[in-house]
């Protein structure tokens, strides 16, 4: 259905029923419903009234007047529903006119947060600098807003350690009772401690520090409030092991259907566990929606959207949408501050200059690798192209990983190429942990898509191998397939294009891969690097393109 069209009778007939059925809320369910008779195009906002400030687009419910089609018992349950759509920084300002809740990053956030309460966002990441509000707008007073509208909710609240979690829990209540001045309270009496309470109506807070349990406490909705405390922690690889345990067995297990979490936290380590849950989402796991607000707005590089993973193939990271317009969420241009009202640009430069690089780009930034660093500096990444210009001689290199365990590389592939004056262009970036038939059926896929170029992997390990298991394959007769013998080690093959970087003669082609690609090309040092699978890839690729040849190649 094209938006110019009106609904036909069959769908508003659907989704009429749908609405008077599910009490006129629940559109989530509503939209998955309708999408499932078939109406494909169809989304839950289409219900709702709402305006822009070009237009006002009224909603099916107000169009034709189905909230007169909901009965008595129906209808008492709407007003709480509503105060969802009217939305969080409504509520903010009549509890707490006295406080500013209007900055251009809290509007930001308060969109996201409202698709977390109609249920239409289940997985959130929020990534905010310190002493930005993040903890009370997002963990006391959202928390204690889901809870004043829905009573019957169960909370689980977690931080580093248990003291802080009995913190945002006592503040959360402290905001309800507030706010119940004059009415019923909302507190029951019976189970009043800080750690755990409930509502007059069976809902509650259960809170708890990163390694303690909740068992026999289930939960609508969890808020995991910066599981790491410092430096030293987010340093510890056995740290980083038990918050990422914690989670997985303790927290999320303690999910109820159609639950949401939100993850608020400021980034102290790539590998800290925003990170670790990128990563699974990277390779087909579940999605997250992120929120990533840097102290200092950065410059235009492209960046990636994961979509939804439906397949396979939309796992891989070459599956994000990229975007040149502007890295920044909020349209800020570069250095500029992200609330200037309490850390102006001046502010945070001198805190960059106390904290140095490493700290900065990680608290600060967001960002838990400097942007200039190691063997190669983010600003030597400049030159974006949407496509390789014809005429270039190509190679297109493999990292092949041995194992597909969490600790283990991922397999790695990039097409590269030269020009007639030295330049170097790397696109079609391929990042993802495959088992050994994957990792055979996408090199025959990029054999057979690729055949004018050359195809080299490393002949280390398994590598030899694998090349001659793939040459009694008809489709790739006529390509030139070979198994490239490496002598040097890993920094010295990265510095011949890191040189190239140096002089800005390395040019990307646009995709969703860049950001995590730049990423750990900026973090590569070349000795015990975590992961380098990408570096590995471009610097074969540039050693097969180093020099015509026909047989094995000593760099």
């Amino acid at each position: 259905m094209k938006k110019s069209e009106p609904p036909s009778e069959e769908q508003l007939a659907d989704c009429r029923e749908l609405y008077i059925k599910y009490g006129g809320r629940s559109h989530r369910k509503i939209e998955d419903e309708m999408r499932a008779k078939g109406w494909t195009k169809f989304y839950m906002r289409l219900l709702c009234s709402h305006s822009s400030k070009k237009c006002k687009k009224i909603g099916w419910i107000d169009l034709y007047g189905w909230a007169e089609l909901l009965t008595k018992e129906q209808k008492k349950l709407l007003p709480r529903f509503n105060l969802k759509l009217e939305g969080f920084p409504k509520w903010l300002e009549q509890t707490t006119p006295n406080w500013t809740w209007n900055w251009k990053y809290q509007a930001f956030l308060y969109e996201r947060l409202s698709r977390v309460a109609l249920g239409s966002c289940r997985r959130l990441m929020i990534f905010l600098p310190p002493r930005h509000g993040k903890s009370e707008l997002v963990t006391v007073r959202f928390v204690a807003w889901m809870l004043e509208i829905d009573p019957k909710l169960n909370v689980i609240l977690g931080s580093y350690n248990q003291k802080l979690a009995n913190r945002f829990s006592r503040k959360i209540k402290r905001v309800l009772s507030d706010n119940a001045a004059g009415r019923s309270k909302p507190i029951s009496s019976t189970l009043n401690a800080v750690a755990e309470w409930e509502t007059t109506q069976g809902g509650g807070v259960r809170a708890v520090g990163v390694g303690g349990g909740v068992t026999g406490f289930g939960a609508g909705l969890i808020v995991i409030d910066d599981p790491v405390k410092s430096r030293a922690e987010a340093e510890s690889e056995i740290y980083r092991d038990k918050v990422s345990e914690w989670f997985n067995d303790d927290i999320y297990t303690r999910l109820e259907p159609d639950a949401a979490i939100i993850l608020i936290q400021t980034r102290w380590h790539d590998d800290d566990l925003a990170g670790r849950l990128l990563n699974e989402m990277a390779d087909g796991g579940e999605y997250w929606e992120v929120v990533s607000l840097p102290a200092l707005a950065e410059a235009a590089i492209p960046y990636s959207r994961f979509q939804i993973p439906n397949s396979a193939e939309s796992s891989n990271l070459e599956s994000g949408i990229w975007n040149m317009k502007s890295s920044d969420p909020l349209g800020r241009r570069e250095g500029h501050a992200l609330c200037p009202q309490r850390f102006n640009e001046a502010a945070l430069l001198r805190i960059k200059r106390k904290l140095g690089s490493y700290s900065f780009s990680a608290l600060y930034q967001q960002r838990p690798v400097p942007i200039e660093g190691g063997l190669f500096k983010r600003t030597w990444f400049k030159n974006f192209v949407d496509k390789c210009p014809d005429g270039l001689r190509l190679a297109r290199a493999y990292d092949l990983a041995v194992s597909t365990k969490t600790s283990a590389d991922y397999t790695a592939s990039f097409l590269c190429g030269f020009d007639k004056v030295g330049n170097l262009y790397i696109a079609d970036g391929f990042r993802k942990r495959l088992e050994y038939p994957e990792q055979r059926r996408y090199v025959l896929e990029r054999i057979a898509a690729e055949r004018g170029a050359q195809h080299g992997i490393e002949s280390a390990l398994h590598g030899k191998a694998f090349v001659q298991d793939l040459r009694r394959e008809i489709t790739v007769r006529g390509v030139s397939l070979k198994d490239v013998r490496v002598d040097a080690d890993k920094f010295t093959r990265a510095l011949a294009w890191a040189n190239l970087a140096e002089e800005g003669k390395v040019y990307i082609v646009r995709g969703g891969w860049n950001q995590d690609f730049l990423d750990e090309v900026c973090r590569f040092t070349g000795k015990g690097d975590k992961h380098d699978d990408q570096v590995d890839a471009v610097s074969l690729a540039v050693q097969m393109l180093s020099k015509s040849w026909s047989g094995f190649y000593t760099f």
